[in-house]
């Protein structure tokens, strides 16, 4: 039967059938072994990239294989809704955010549609619907009870244009990123959650999580930052004070020449006062970054202040600086500096022309020359008296306990993580539920006045929240005032998933069903997600646990970070010294023997352009390729097919016109199998008295289909296609018989439930079509037929003192005497023997047989 293969009308007509008949709808049931497979839900840009049709073809193609596997399987989507782009994309078009971001939803929606993922859209949320945010202000309101959330002052990044708080990855050479203002920073009240007092369960949890990779792991390991090292007092003089520094290296104590306090410490700005240098300093540091990364980057500069400080041991005097690599918002906003064991240190004293003192040597006999730069390795204790002769380890439990019996240390254990300060100036976000009374005391809004509604219908301008400019919204009477921030959008992600588990609940966060779905089994998304999203999310899984709302310790069994969507880039250099940036399908290349581009002109003008690195694909390098262009073109199973062939899942697929068109054309050739050569009925191969060369066409398949099912448990998806293309191709060397299309038949059913995850469509038509059943997700899950996998023969390499000389058959079961037999009878083996003495002969089963002949 003859019938061209038509993309558009067979992927229209199965989500048609998936729609009616409700197949991705998930409905809890104890019975069964549940499965609840997450992408990370998209921000709603307008248009999806090939980075979303990766990323959610992955998580699509993992649920429809659990559900073949006849587990229960919860796949949803939803928006992760609420942010700048918004606003900015508002700012522009001059219309509220919130219309803009419906509109963006709709259109993906069909986008996500139209590739055939099997959503239960009877769960799909979005964060900016108050149904949902309504629930992150009331936990925030449990946290407010908690003493788990609070308000301080702290220093940030203020964009004085935007009038926001900017992140640290906002801040651009010093400037705001979408003002282009120079950055300042400020001390502004803000709301914080206290995610430190997590920490520990948050790194422990981490050994508990062997499903997720090893890279995301020691990334959040990194960024919590446990350390074990002492808190020291250093006496100010003249003063009834106390200087207090935290260390991880007590061992290098006596060879401290200097301390250095932040720009905003209280010594700093009481000294400020006095001095209109100090001032002008500390004015200056007020416009620098407030990151780690800039601080190690940034040129080491400070200020004596004029005070002295006694160490804790010796009671020597000296000198604090203020400086501007010590941040207030780090530890105590004050750090011992040790020159001669600590670069950084070494470079500002060496700066400032401040005494270096050694006290920690190599333990070998190499020395360590600190006029060139510190010297930062653990060693022996030199310059230290009482401590002198210890080594590093030794002396941080002898220097610790001193300083504990001298009343002016301690042991502490610190964490690089810092509270999660989740204020922002903005507009498009969750109103922070928050009431200010006439005395300035702060009080949670009352749960029976949950959510507080954002204002949509607000067209803004960049000059900062509307809100604050909105007394109908704030001004509550009676010197009451509602709070005008907005939650960070990392607030409405740390959750979703939860809520994903009964999102029609109206009377609280989640409710029983919860217990049932989480947490998730597999959680699909990018690798920049590693710390920030992934850590909070299981900060408020561990949160929502102890609110009793949850029973899992963790949100997510398993993580897979799909790779990145690369593609060439090509550009001109303009006369204003920036690139222009061209798509490659604009460009023509002339490639060399190895696929080099070694010319490339733009097809509009023939002028030649440069090739560039391969890079992600993006707006700004114009290397995107339109994924509904590519469906409209192919249809969707090619495009999936292609994202999950070119390469595995966790690895970066540099994308290729020319590998879009190869899957195409498989997927034609599958067709074409299917249509025209596979029968409608034939009996089962067991009964159709199959000759040799159809065992041999089974044993093929079988071993294809065997190596295939282990790919799919391991996501390895590239093979699993790989393997059904050897199959495809196998099926085409059969022959015209009964017995062939008893096999034609069988290897066609294996291939389409093979398939079936990756290119839903096409398997579900030729499934139905060709009579296997009604609908293939209810299909049994192929298996290897053990039995079609046995030989009647084996063939061996026959070598001859190392050399190849000889294949021979003999049968699978023939014993080590047959073998050698059959080796030594062949021909072409006597004649290389000749007159030599057989010495020896090797036998490696079902393999090889090597003859040592002398």
């Amino acid at each position: 039967m003859e019938s061209p293969y038509k993309p558009s009308e067979i992927e229209h007509s199965a989500q048609e059938y998936w729609r009616q008949n409700q197949s991705f709808r998930a409905v809890e049931d104890p019975n069964r072994e549940k499965f609840y497979c997450l992408s990370m839900f998209p921000y709603p840009s307008g248009r999806l990239h090939m980075g979303h049709v990766r990323n959610y073809t992955i998580g699509d193609v993992i649920a429809r294989y659990q559900r073949m596997r006849g587990r229960n399987v919860l796949q949803p989507m939803g928006w992760d809704a609420f942010g700048l782009p918004a606003e900015n994309a508002a700012i522009q078009n001059r219309t509220p955010p919130a219309r803009w971001t419906r509109d963006n939803i709709a259109y993906m929606k069909e986008q996500l549609a139209r590739l055939g993922f099997g959503y239960d859209w009877d769960r799909e949320l979005a964060t900016c619907d108050p149904d949902y945010y309504h629930w992150e202000q009331w936990l925030f309101t449990r946290m407010m009870a908690k003493g788990l959330a609070y308000r301080k002052g702290a220093t940030v990044n203020w964009d004085p244009v935007d009038r926001t708080v900017l992140a640290n990855e906002q801040v651009i050479d010093g400037r705001g990123w979408r003002s282009g203002a120079v950055v300042e920073k400020r001390d502004i009240e803000q709301w914080f959650v206290r995610i430190t007092d997590y920490a520990e369960e948050l790194i422990d949890g981490l050994d508990r999580l062997p499903g997720w990779p090893d890279q995301v792991r020691t990334m959040q390991r990194n960024w919590i930052g446990r350390s074990e090292g002492v808190e020291m007092d250093f006496r100010v003089d003249g003063a009834d004070g106390v200087l207090t520094v935290y260390t991880t290296r007590p061992d290098t104590v006596m060879g401290v020449t200097y301390v250095a306090v932040a720009a905003e410490h209280p010594l700093a700005l009481a000294a400020a006062g006095d001095d209109a240098t100090v001032r002008a300093f500390i004015d200056e540091c007020r416009r620098g970054g407030v990151s780690e990364a800039e601080l190690e980057t940034m040129d080491k500069r400070g200020m004596a202040l004029g005070i002295d400080v006694r160490h804790p041991i010796s009671d020597a005097a000296l000198p604090v600086y203020v400086a501007n690599f010590v941040l207030m918002g780090y530890g105590t906003g004050a750090v011992m500096a040790v020159p001669a064991h600590d670069q950084r240190d070494w470079e500002f004293a060496e700066r400032y022309g401040i005494p270096k003192r050694q006290v920690v040597f190599p333990a070998d006999p190499t020395t360590a020359d600190i006029a060139t730069g510190a010297f930062t390795d653990k060693g022996i204790l030199k310059h230290s008296a009482p401590f002198d002769g210890l080594t590093s380890d030794q002396a941080f439990d002898a220097i610790a306990d001193h300083l504990a019996e001298s009343g002016r240390g301690r042991r502490q254990v610190n964490y690089r993580l810092r509270d999660w300060g989740v204020s922002r100036q903005r507009y498009w976000g969750c109103p922070i539920p928050v009431i200010r009374d006439s005395t300035g005391h702060y009080e949670a809004v009352p749960e029976d006045q949950l959510p507080v509604a954002l204002p949509e219908e607000i067209v803004v301008d960049g000059s900062g929240s509307p809100l604050a400019r909105m007394p109908d919204f704030y001004d509550l009477g009676d010197g009451r005032r509602r709070e005008t921030d907005t939650f960070d959008t990392f607030f409405e992600s740390s959750w979703y998933y939860a809520r994903f588990c009964s999102p029609d609940a109206h009377h609280a966060m989640v409710d029983e069903r919860a217990r049932y779905w989480l947490p998730v089994d597999q959680y699909v998304g990018g690798i920049e997600h590693a710390v920030l999203h992934l850590l909070y999310a299981r900060f408020f899984n561990k949160v929502m646990r102890d609110e009793g709302l949850v029973d899992n310790d963790e949100p997510f069994a398993r993580l897979l970070t799909q790779g990145m969507v690369v593609a060439e880039t090509y550009y001109r250099e303009r006369a204003d010294g920036n690139r222009e940036w061209f798509n490659p399908a604009d460009v023509e290349v002339v490639r060399d023997d190895k696929g080099r581009v070694t010319r490339a002109v733009l097809a509009s003008d023939g002028q030649p352009v440069v090739a560039g690195p391969v890079e992600k694909m993006s707006k700004s390098k114009n290397n995107g390729v339109d994924p509904q262009a590519l469906i409209d073109r192919y249809g969707a199973d090619t495009v999936r097919l292609y994202t999950m062939f070119t390469a595995p899942p966790d690895q970066s697929l540099e994308w290729s016109d020319e590998g879009v068109e190869g899957a195409y054309r498989f997927i034609r050739r599958l067709w074409t199998m299917a249509m025209e050569r596979t029968p409608a009925t034939a009996p089962e191969p067991a009964d159709a008295h199959l000759g040799p060369a159809q065992r041999e066409l089974r044993r093929e398949l079988h071993g294809a289909l065997g190596q295939a099912l282990f790919d799919y448990e391991r996501h390895q998806f590239n093979t699993v296609v790989s393997a059904a293309m050897k199959m495809v191709n196998t099926l085409n060397h059969a022959g015209d018989t009964a017995a062939d299309a008893a096999v034609l038949r069988e290897g066609m059913g294996l291939v389409l439930r093979l398939l079936g995850p990756i290119a839903p469509h096409i398997t579900h038509h030729l499934w139905r079509e060709l009579g296997y059943g009604g609908d293939i997700l209810a299909a049994p899950w192929p298996r290897v037929d053990e039995a079609a996998l046995a030989r009647d023969t084996i063939e061996y390499v026959v070598q001859v003192n190392g050399k190849v000389r000889a294949k021979v058959k003999v049968a699978a079961d023939a014993a080590r005497d047959a073998v050698e037999a059959t080796a030594l009878a062949d021909e072409n083996v006597r004649r290389h023997i000749a007159d030599k003495t057989v010495r020896k002969i090797i036998v490696v089963p079902s393999k090889l047989v090597n003859i040592v002949a002398a």
